[in-house]
């Protein structure tokens, strides 16, 4: 299974993750991102369409051992 790893330093609350995916981002009133469930098989094409569009690169999406599945760059 993958999961999403945040960058709270690069983050900064623009919220294009949740517009693409609201399922699974949230941006508090703050401009803090909230992850707002877990990240599950069935989500994960569109939470890759999300982390590739994060214009602050905050967003990856890592394998169960921590290696990179998916960036903002496409890798």
């Amino acid at each position: 299974m993958k999961r999403i790893q945040v960058d709270r330093t690069r983050c900064t609350g623009i919220g294009v993750c949740e517009s693409v995916a609201p399922d699974v981002f949230e941006v508090d009133d703050d401009g803090t991102l909230v992850l707002s469930s877990e990240l599950v098989e069935h989500d994960l094409d569109t939470v890759a369409e999300a982390v590739r569009s994060c214009p602050a690169l905050a967003l990856t999406l890592v394998d169960a051992d921590g290696n990179l599945a998916e960036d903002a760059a496409g890798r």
